[in-house]
């Protein structure tokens, strides 16, 4: 044979084993849980999530496919994994549930130090990414009485996605608390570690206190197109939808979110979304929500100036039917509120609010419509300055501009009557 025939043929045939190689460690493995005929063949099936998630034979990057049914356990997963709700049949509901025996501590809290009784635990997978999609997290029959704080799906120092799933009834015992427990997706950080976790198409409701909650430095929690829904008027908890506060920063695109209403006369507000203490100047936007039918839609907040919390930019949002307070809160500086339709406000549809100490200046709001305020369009503080009021449209609104209330026929609470305006004190989940 030819010579130079003879290396082109060795090179091709090295290529071509190296291609081969390759898709063979390309190939995704599939793991079962439950009875069913899933799309992809399994290497191995189990009786329970744990059991398949904890298998040697379950190497990072496998598929857990989960058939329909009940699933009383509390799941941790320490290594990147897809868990996969799938089709069988006409069912198609992989759930989640409290085991039988009850909720029992399988974290303790990165802030507090408490005990943490999470149904679905990811932890300390550093670059690694989870993937969950198509299950029920359902945390009806829990036992708790909060003695450990319920939470649905629980990242700790950990990062992934979140998709088509539906989170539900963390509830402590079952029973509605005013304790600052049950939260149905959470997401914190330590110092030093980072967590990166995106949350889209998906369903939150029936939470105690938080629907999403993305806590500390180091947290990037990025939500688009779910569907949150508080408990609606109670005068037991202080809910917030959804919640980014303690350093974390992301965003919150598309979301629709309701009925996080909070009745009693101590002055704390429910709210849809709640931004507190967020990383300063990280640009978090806030575009294309649906929000209302609760106590306050959209609280932005610090308790220090300068620090935390400025930079935000809410865009294209539609609010409707606040009770008792203002639509958009703005307890922070230098934030961008434009393009928002705001109807059927309590009290005023932007209130850009100094009491937070140092704050309401600095903000543009510009190119909002506001339809139906009970008071004002704006209600800008006295003793703000540097902010832009221009080229809204108002309709059926009493005061365009106002630096006061006093002088506003605003409906309130029947705890509230008689009273003059104060500062709200916002409720976030540490």
């Amino acid at each position: 044979m030819h010579p130079t025939r003879s290396f082109t043929l060795s090179c091709l045939a090295l290529v071509a084993l190296i291609a081969l190689s390759g898709q063979a460690f390309a190939t995704t493995a599939y793991a079962q849980v439950g009875s069913c005929t899933p799309p992809n063949p399994p290497a191995h099936t189990f009786t329970t999530i744990q059991a398949a998630v904890s298998a040697p034979t379950s190497l990072p990057g496998t598929v857990i496919e989960i058939c329909p049914g009940n699933y009383p356990e509390q799941v941790v997963i320490t290594r990147r994994l897809t868990l996969e709700g799938v089709v069988s049949g006409t069912e198609d509901a992989a759930v989640i549930l409290p085991p039988t025996s009850g909720m029992v501590q399988n974290a303790t809290d990165v802030d507090s130090g408490n005990p943490i009784a999470a149904q679905l635990l990811v932890q300390n997978t550093l670059a690694s990414v989870i993937t969950i999609e198509n299950l029920t997290v359902d945390g009806t029959g829990n036992q708790d009485p909060c003695t450990t704080d319920l939470m649905g799906i629980l990242f700790q120092n950990a990062s992934g996605l979140v998709n088509h799933v539906a989170v539900r009834n963390q509830l402590p015992g079952d029973v509605l608390s005013g304790a600052q427990c049950g939260e149905s997706i959470y997401v914190q950080t330590a110092s030093g570690s980072t967590s990166k976790v995106t949350v889209e198409n998906s369903s939150v409701h029936n939470y105690n206190k938080n629907g999403i909650t993305g806590n500390d430095a180091g947290t990037t929690l990025t939500l688009t197109e779910n569907y949150i829904q508080g408990s609606g008027l109670s005068a037991i908890a202080a809910q917030n939808g959804i919640q980014l506060a303690y350093g974390a920063t992301g965003s919150i695109i598309s979301e629709t979110v309701i009925d996080n209403i909070y009745s009693e006369p101590q002055n704390y507000v429910a709210t849809d979304i709640l931004l507190f203490d967020t990383e300063e100047n990280s640009k978090i936007k806030i575009n294309t929500n649906v929000l209302g039918n609760s106590q306050i839609p959209l609280g932005l907040y610090t308790d220090t100036p300068g620090t935390y919390g400025d930079g935000v930019t809410a865009t294209g949002n539609h609010i409707f039917g606040t009770s008792v307070y203002d639509a958009i809160d703005v307890c922070t500086n230098g934030n961008t509120v434009t393009g928002n339709t705001i109807i059927n406000s309590a009290e005023s549809g932007v209130h850009l609010d100094a009491s937070c100490t140092g704050t309401g200046n600095s903000n543009t709001a510009t190119g909002n419509t506001f339809v139906e305020s009970a008071c004002a369009g704006i209600l800008e503080d006295p003793g703000t300055t540097g902010n832009t009021t221009t080229s809204e449209t108002y309709y059926t609104v009493p005061f365009t501009i106002t630096s006061s209330t006093a002088s506003c026929n605003i409906p309130q609470s029947p705890q509230a009557r008689g009273q003059a305006k104060t500062a709200n004190k916002f409720s976030p989940k540490r």
